[in-house]
């Protein structure tokens, strides 16, 4: 006597297609959620950046007003590039000429498409005799802002961060 068949196991094609749909509408879903979360993720690194930039300039202006570094007649006591806060001044009231240091490194704008260009170069630099609405460099760095033409997710151009 013979046993009796069995049904193959196994998928139809009907089956295997509506998976793959099914699969296919979740991931539509994912992505503009794993792209705002990219972009999320930049602009916190954004905030870091334009924060400990900002600390060291800040700093560097302190350290000027209290007689710690040079000053010529007619600066406005912040650092004429961001390279002086890495690299350093001479403290005036160190014996031994010891440099005041603000800043480890320049961070890098993380929204500079260029990734040629020096951490330095990366930033947008507004003199403290430019206007706010429209930064510009100058002979010193009162402030960085991002080189970024693109607007945050709180609406607000990056630029203007």
């Amino acid at each position: 006597m013979r046993a009796p068949r069995h049904a193959s196991s196994g998928f139809s094609l009907m089956e295997l297609v509506v998976t793959l749909a099914l699969l296919g509408v979740l991931a539509l879903m994912v992505q503009p959620l794993a792209e705002a979360t990219v972009q999320r993720q930049q602009e916190q690194a954004l905030r870091e950046a334009l924060r400990e930039i900002r600390t060291a300039i800040d700093r560097y202006r302190q350290a000027s007003e209290q007689g710690l570094i040079k000053r010529k007649v007619g600066d406005s006591g912040y650092p004429p590039d961001l390279e002086t806060l890495v690299v350093g001044v001479v403290n005036q009231t160190s014996p031994s000429g010891e440099r005041l240091i603000f800043l480890r490194r320049v961070p890098r704008d993380p929204f500079n498409p260029d990734s040629r260009l020096s951490p330095n170069a990366s930033w947008g630099l507004r003199s403290s005799t430019s206007p706010p609405d429209a930064p510009s460099p100058g002979a010193d760095v009162f402030d960085v802002v991002s080189s970024a033409k693109g607007v945050g997710l709180n609406g607000v151009p990056y630029s203007e961060w």
